[in-house]
Parts: C-alpha cells; structure tokens; sequence
C-alpha cells in the first residue's frame, strides 16, 4: 500500500497533494538555509503565527462581500498581508527599539497568534456556511485541494527558487560576512527584508499543506540537516532542497494512507526522520563519526605511551594498551617487546628527542604549534629540516 501511495497510484487528489508538498519542501529547504545562515531561524516562526489574523479577515470579507469564503487564493492573500505586516513590526521592533530581535518576535507572534484565535472564534459564530475547517491552516489540511491550488504551489516555488538564484551572492554575503557586503554596497536592511520576504511567500503557501504552526520547521529542519553533510554553502542548498523534498513527498504519501491524520506533522516526522540519520550517520559531523574519530585517537595515545614505556624499560601496566599492542606485533603475550616493537619504540623515542629541540628553537615557532605528541615529525618538518635536528641530538660518548 505504501508503495502504491509513494508511486502516485492513489488517486488525482493524493497525486495532486503530493506533489505539490514536494514542491513545497523544496522551496522551503532552499530558502529556509539562508534564515539558518542567517541564524534568524525564529523569525519565520513570526511570520507562520502572523498568517493567523490575515485568514480570519480574508474570510471574513470574502464572505460580507458574497463570496465565498474559503476561496484558498483569497484566504493567501489575506495571510500574505497580514504576515508582512507582521515582518514589517518585527523589523521596526528590532531597529527602531532597544528590543533585541528575540523579544520583538516573541511579541509579534503572541499578539498576532491570539488575535488570530480570537478572530477564527469570532467566525464560528456567525451564520455562513463553509466556515468549518479553517483550523486546518494551523496544522495543515489536504482534504479537497484543487488543480489550481496546486498550479499555485508550483507556481510559487518556482519564484521562490528564482528569487534565491538571483539573490543568491548578496544573502551568501550577509549570511557569512555582514561587514564585507555593507562595504562592497550592499544593504544589510534590503537583503534581510528580500530573505523575509522569500520565506514570506513559502510561509504563506504552505499553510494549505503544512500549517503555520508546523512550517517553520520545514523552513529549517532540511538546512540543519543538510549542513551536517556538507561545508559548502552550495552544497547545503541543494541538498537542503532534496531533502526538503523528499519530507513533503514521503509525508503527502504517507498521509495518503491515513486520511484522519493531519499532512502537516507526518512530513515533519519524516523531515525529522532524515535529521535523525544525518545525526547519527554524516561521515563529517555524524555521531558515529565523533565516536569512531574518538575511539581512534584514543587508540593513538595508548599505542604512543606503550612505545615510550618500552622504549625508557618501564613495563606497560594499562590493560588496553597492552591488547593493542599486542595485536598490532609490538609485543608478545608477556609484554616483552618484538623486534617490530624495539624499532617503533627507538622511533617514538627519537621523535621526542626531535621535538624536544623544535619547542626551544624559535625559528621552529609554527611547526612547535601543531605538535600533538601522536603525529610523527617529518609530517611537519620537511627532510632537511629533519637532518639539521638530528645533527643537533648529542651522540653518545664511548666509554674507556
């Protein structure tokens, strides 16, 4: 059954949503990297809760006016303007106050969130019909999404993903070197109203699918993600976009399957899903990778204090250092060194007799700064360098 939802054979309805939460994923991914760049990750919590008011009031005249009410064009509109209006607070809070940023969006998505509740509570007590269900743009409802209302989602990922190509170099700027891109002639004002602005639009036409409450974190768990695999600000958002993606598809699929549940929290589950193995498994930041590059490096000074314990005759006492050791062919059963392990200890205790003199010598300075007791001397030093040490080690003196 799942195979069959993943591979669009339930229908035109699920196709439809499907498909455009895959296109919703992946505008959010891509634009959602810049906000975490940006390290602005709670304004587009703002934005999301700003939407609320503007709805109830679309609805609200969409329906004094004859219309009908639940007009999903009519309804964005109304949460396009009042979540801009509550970008434009946050933005003014923060500039034109001593507020820091995290207390005017704390204010701006309390105020307009409960005005919002208020406004939709107001709504089902009136007498028109069709009012039931707009709750569902708090966590997201499919049920009877249209062909235009998907034209709509692809049309306004399209532009999100032009936008970001255009805007790409001045929001890398910003993101990275504020100071640089005010003097190359950039406004940090502009560029941060253009970043809201993106995450305006793919707020506002993910409440359909996702919900306000939920977007945000479709906006930002696929650039968390992605940066676990990469270093790259390219990198991050492409694959940001992938797996921003592959959450809305898998999620809309999923859902398929389980009409009762919400579409909004299973593509943030899966989206959550995907953070979880990067988590774990991203050969760069992964936990298993800190884990194994501890477990190697601890490996390193076990065998490195073995070697200087035989190499000064001191027997090995520590249990681990003497099984490494021991299967590495330093040293047999006993603890009594082999030829393999007589050579390696002269070695280890030659290199710091080597960087012994490299830490009192000036002109080593740099090289005397990467030393880390485990990596061997001419990893740091070229031959030469090597040579000059050696013809400042004392030879032994014969004795008569």
């Amino acid at each position: 059954m799942l195979a069959d939802a993943l591979l669009l054979q339930l229908g035109y309805n699920a196709t439809l949503v499907t498909l455009g939460a895959a296109l919703l994923g992946i505008a959010a991914g891509v634009a959602g990297t810049f906000l975490f760049l940006r390290k602005r990750a709670l304004v587009s919590d703002a934005i999301s809760h700003a939407t609320l008011p503007g709805v109830g009031i679309a609805f609200i005249l969409m329906v004094a006016m004859g219309g009908d009410g639940r007009s999903l064009f009519g309804l964005l509109i109304g949460a396009s303007v009042s979540a801009a209006i509550g970008l434009l607070c946050v933005h003014w809070l923060t500039t034109r106050t001593r507020l820091g940023e995290d207390a005017a969006i704390g204010a701006v998505l309390s105020v307009f969130f409960g005005f919002g509740i208020v406004i939709l509570t107001v709504i089902q007590t009136m007498n028109a019909g069709r009012q039931a269900g707009l709750e569902g743009f708090l966590l997201g409802s499919t049920a009877g999404m249209l062909r235009s209302d998907a034209l709509l989602l692809a049309v306004a990922a399209a532009a999100v993903l032009v936008l970001v190509l255009i805007l790409r170099r001045p929001l890398e700027l910003a993101a990275f070197d504020p100071g640089y891109a005010e003097a190359a002639g950039w406004s940090l004002n502009r560029i941060d109203l253009s970043m809201m602005g993106i995450v305006l639009v793919v707020t506002v036409v993910g409440l359909k699918i996702v919900g306000l409450i939920l977007i945000v974190a479709l906006l930002i768990v696929p650039a968390v993600t992605a940066r676990f695999w990469t270093d790259r600000s390219d990198q991050v958002v492409v694959i940001a976009g992938i797996v921003g993606g592959v959450s809305g598809y898998v999620g809309a699929a999923t859902s398929a399957l389980a009409p009762a549940l919400p579409t909004g929290p299973i593509i943030v589950l899966v989206g959550f899903a995907l953070f979880l193995v990067s988590l774990l498994l991203s050969p760069g930041r992964g936990v298993l990778a800190s884990v194994l590059t501890h477990w190697r490096y601890q490996r390193r000074v076990h065998m490195r204090q073995g070697l200087l314990a035989l190499a000064q005759g001191q027997p090995i006492y520590e249990a681990l250092t003497r099984r490494l050791m021991h299967r590495a062919g330093l040293i047999l059963p006993d603890g009594v060194a082999t030829a393999d392990g007589q050579a390696a200890a002269s070695k280890a205790l030659l290199d710091e007799t080597r960087w012994a003199i490299v830490r009192a010598d000036q002109s080593f300075a740099a090289a005397a700064t990467r030393y880390d007791g485990l990596t061997a001397i001419e990893e740091y030093l070229t031959p030469d360098q090597v040579t000059e040490i050696d013809r400042r080690i004392a030879a032994p003196q014969a004795v008569t």
